[in-house]
């Protein structure tokens, strides 16, 4: 799946989106076999050949320029996130999968969650798995887990797999997506990851939904996402997730789950942590 095919899904996925009356071309045939803009309609706009383009979708350009990737940019209108999502596709469908490194968070990182008392923390990988995490996130996310096991969650499985998360989210549609974008992230700075595209392939043989959203190929950097959580006996939690790269940079990073200052919410989260003190 990836890189090959990874470059020509995610711009089929943003043609499908762009209408050519959005870019003043002409509606064309009443009908069209595929939704949005056409690969004949794109390519002039953005200064390539048909053929060049359509060589590009299909994983045959592999030193497209980053003046030409830009140009195609322009014409589907990506944001920043997405932009850098299709230079780093085009940077691993021309060096193709490398084997990336095992997995080891860092003795200092894992300390510095569990140590937190006050918000819900947890370090989290590049395929999901939780690394590391305080008693509030335990509390919060997946008290049906055991704390101290052998193994902790995958965040992104336990999403699509377990009825406790889906009542966990006020909104939990759009919590998948960004679990898909976090996967689709995580793939195209990661291509060779077996145990990432086996995850992925796991997910979408057993969830439909997952299926779904990950043929739309959403992106988004998951800096920081305030979100709603129905908590079964403190009631509302508004917090914002602030996700913290480690400075190595292997796709790992430390999420910080934040009410704001006075909130309801503040006050509910201090009822929490004073009861697992207890």
């Amino acid at each position: 799946m990836y890189p090959s095919s990874a470059l020509g899904e995610f711009l089929r996925s943003r043609r499908a989106r762009v209408t050519p009356e959005a870019l003043g071309l002409p509606g064309g045939v009443r009908h069209r076999r595929v939704p949005g803009l056409r690969r004949e309609e794109l390519a002039p706009l953005a200064g390539v050949s048909v053929g060049y383009y359509t060589r590009l979708e299909q994983g045959q350009s592999p030193n497209v320029s980053a003046e030409v990737l830009d140009a195609i940019a322009r014409v589907l209108d990506l944001d920043d996130d997405e932009l850098a999502h299709l230079h780093r596709l085009a940077r691993a469908a021309a060096s193709g999968p490398r084997r990336a490194a095992p997995e080891r968070l860092r003795q200092g990182i894992r300390l510095m969650v569990e140590s937190m008392a006050e918000v819900p923390a947890w370090a989290v990988g590049r395929r999901g798995d939780v690394l590391a995490w305080n008693r509030l996130a335990h509390a919060l996310f997946a008290p049906h887990w055991e704390f101290e096991g052998p193994e902790l969650p995958n965040f992104v499985r336990m999403d699509f797999d377990q009825e406790f998360t889906r009542g966990l989210y006020a909104d939990w549609t759009q919590k998948a997506r960004d679990d898909v974008a976090y996967l689709h992230g995580s793939l195209g700075r990661f291509p060779g990851d077996e145990g990432l595209t086996a995850l992925v392939d796991e997910l979408l043989e057993l969830s439909p939904d997952f299926a779904l959203l990950w043929s739309e190929h959403p992106v988004s950097n998951c800096a920081s996402i305030a979100r709603d959580y129905l908590h079964p006996e403190y009631g509302v939690l508004s917090l914002t997730a602030e996700f913290l790269r480690t400075p190595d940079d292997e796709g790992q990073g430390v999420t910080l789950f934040q009410p704001a200052p006075g909130s309801p919410s503040a006050a509910r989260l201090r009822a929490l942590s004073a009861e697992l003190a207890r």
